[in-house]
């Protein structure tokens, strides 16, 4: 279910050229970066505990359909339902019965990836019903029509100037840029939604084997209001989210949180153990866990398996050269930066030209080094790469330069003729750079100048030199 957009090249072009959307991003970033470093930097061995924390996940994909069979038993155990969804059209389809035999119309939603991967909105705003976005990031980017841009922070991409024209837009707030106003303007509005909503939707960060229980990792309470003010609770899991224990568990957040925000935990760590027992004054009367799958079984025996390690903190995201330069909105899927490039062609393979993602990159490594779980994302995007060409995807002049590099760099005569045309190819204009070359290289120069060649070759200057050195030997 996707909208007609325009190519990968030109949404980044927008983004590059968006004066807005560069200050939000930069005002940001460096703030989370720093924030994580800090975080990290506090720990007396963080590199052991990292090691730890993958364990821990590659465990659990090993062990993945045992993991999720103890889960389900131990939900059901405790009161509740699962339900087991092989494609988002499945999760739709059972919520949107679910609502229809409990009289259900109005729900509120605590922030979900999984629920914007399968467009969990829309398809229950096609069945007549009304959500709701609690999470504060979250219903901005709903008051303004839009997508995520960010794993963790939906809104990275609004200034609080844009945000304050919505909130006077939509919600009649008086004209202003503080952000308390700001907040308390939105908890006023979303407060008679928690208590007059029938269902809450929320995602969940990690499931527990060993107890039946789902974990939420949020920092603001609709987290919780969500999921015990309304009289039932739909958790959305994607399958490879399970861990086995509360031990891990303690493990995942300690890496979660400084990843992510560069908080030692997050404000609210909440876990949900089935519907509300008859001695408890709170909850929910009914809880459904619903276990994603949506093409995860096919990347487990991948070579992408390693993707699904993604504890979804955001990092990556965060140091990213490329993510710091056109934000989320221009990669086009439900999950951006890095991890995205490789997921979205892996989850989203509907997406026309997500093929494109994973040449979005510098292969800089950034990404892995500050990956909580130490996920080899530049390998996997040069995999993906080799699957583009290998489907025959990549553009007819990229293979035709390729061809022609290779057959220059195997021939010596060849590269020195090379290396001479080029540089009295350049030679012509002097010493300075061009700002405008001729197609295709002109998509070089409409980002960067490019510099001439030096008029002495390697070659020739090696040669000069030996022929010096043994004339000065003799």
């Amino acid at each position: 279910m996707h909208q007609q957009i325009p190519p990968f090249a030109e949404r980044v072009a927008t983004a590059l050229h968006d004066d807005m959307l560069q200050t939000a991003i930069s005002r940001s970033a460096s703030r989370f970066i720093a924030n994580r470093t800090n975080a990290i930097g506090a720990l007396s061995d963080e590199g052991a505990l990292r090691d730890q924390a993958r364990a821990i996940r590659a465990n659990a994909l090993a062990h993945l359909d045992e993991l999720l069979c103890r889960l389900a038993d131990n939900v059901q155990a405790q009161g509740g339902y699962v339900c087991w969804a092989e494609d988002g059209a499945a999760v739709s389809q059972y919520i949107a019965d679910l609502a229809r035999t409990r009289a259900v119309q109005l729900i509120v939603k605590s922030k979900s990836m999984a629920s914007e991967e399968i467009h969990l909105n829309q398809a229950l705003e096609a069945a007549g019903l009304t959500i709701a976005e609690t999470d504060l990031g979250e219903y901005i980017i709903q008051l303004a029509g839009e997508t995520p841009s960010h794993i963790i922070a939906p809104a990275i991409h609004k200034t609080r100037e844009q945000v304050s024209d919505l909130f006077h837009q939509h919600l009649g707030m008086p004209p202003t840029d503080d952000i308390p106003t700001m907040t308390r303007t939105a908890r006023t509005a979303l407060r008679q939604r928690f208590l007059q909503a029938d269902m809450g939707i929320s995602g969940v960060n990690f499931g527990i084997a060993n107890s039946g229980a789902v974990v939420l990792v949020t920092n603001e309470g609709n987290g919780r209001l969500t999921t015990t003010t309304p009289r039932i609770h739909v958790a959305i899991m994607g399958i490879e989210r399970v861990v086995e224990s509360l031990d891990d568990l303690a493990v995942l957040l300690q890496v979660l949180a400084r990843s992510a925000t560069g908080q030692k935990l997050s404000v609210y760590t909440t876990m949900v153990s089935g519907p509300a027992r008859a001695a408890e004054p709170d909850g929910p009367e009914e809880f459904h866990l619903i276990l994603l799958d949506n093409g995860r079984s096919a990347i487990l025996g991948s070579q992408y398996v390693e993707s699904l390690l993604c504890i979804r903190c955001g990092a990556c995201l965060n140091i990213c050269p490329v993510y710091q330069s056109i934000g989320g909105h221009a990669y086009g899927g439900v999950y951006p930066g890095p991890i995205g490039s490789v997921l979205t062609p892996l989850l989203q393979p509907d997406l026309p030209d997500s093929y494109e993602l994973p040449y979005a990159s510098s292969l800089c490594g950034a990404c892995q080094d500050v990956c909580p779980v130490r996920i080899a994302i530049p390998d996997m995007l040069l995999r993906l790469r080799a699957d583009a060409v290998k489907a025959g995807k990549s553009a007819r002049t990229e293979a035709l330069a390729i061809r022609g590099w290779q057959t220059i760099m195997s021939n010596p005569a060849f590269y020195q003729a090379g290396g001479k045309l080029a540089a009295l190819s350049t030679s012509i204009r002097g010493s300075s750079n061009f700002h405008h070359l001729p197609p295709p290289l002109n998509a070089w120069t409409h980002q960067r100048d490019f510099p001439p060649f030096a008029r002495q070759t390697f070659t020739q200057w090696w040669a000069e030199r030996e022929h010096t050195r043994n004339n000065q030997e003799q």
